[in-house]
């Protein structure tokens, strides 16, 4: 990380104290301290202030931490897919698995229920849809790479390409096939009792 080396470099070279740069660009002391020992890293709100200050390019200031700051980037992109993916999966089911035990015991209001909680899925499939986008991830082997973090070659990229219309068709009837059986047992299992 060079990063931390820069910053203190051209604090030296400007002859100011930690406590004198933290207060020209709106930091505190300690977080200055932190980012010269490499604790944490800088937004991009106070590097600019520092390549201001220190009167270099962002390109100089940052030199070799481009590519740590872009897989830093990545890695919280991912850690927020796997996180809205569990959710989606989550809310998914109760949306597929409960509408009839629900209604039949809540009546009315429980359709009530099941339309926030299919609102609820909705809002984290949208945030799933966004992610996929920003990263060109739309078939399931895109996804998984993704997930894990790594990329695909090229060649594999267009096959999938190739593949995604078919796999957004077999998952929505696949969805609409599984919704159906879940609901014909529970209905199966209501005449029964």
């Amino acid at each position: 990380m060079e990063l931390k080396n820069q910053i203190k470099k051209y604090r030296m070279n400007m002859n100011i104290s930690q406590e004198e740069l933290a207060d020209k660009i709106y930091v505190t002391r300690q977080t200055i301290s932190n980012w010269e020992n490499g604790k944490n890293y800088p937004d991009i709100h106070s590097l600019l202030l520092m390549s201001s200050l220190f009167d270099v390019s962002l390109d100089q200031l940052i030199k070799g931490d481009l590519e740590m700051m872009k897989e830093e980037i990545s890695k919280e992109s991912m850690n927020q897919f796997k996180q809205d993916s569990i959710i989606f999966t989550i809310l998914l089911l109760l949306v597929m698995v409960t509408p009839i035990p629900i209604v039949y015991i809540f009546g009315n209001i429980g359709w009530l229920v099941i339309g926030v909680l299919f609102v609820v899925a909705m809002i984290y499939a949208m945030k799933i849809e966004k992610a996929k986008k920003e990263n060109d991830v739309q078939s399931y082997k895109e996804i998984v790479a993704f997930m894990e973090g790594e990329h695909l070659d090229e060649i594999q990229k267009n096959r999938e390409i190739g593949k995604r219309p078919y796999q957004k068709f077999l998952l929505a009837v696949a969805c609409g096939v599984m919704t159906l059986i879940i609901g014909l047992v529970f209905v199966y299992i209501l005449k029964i009792i």
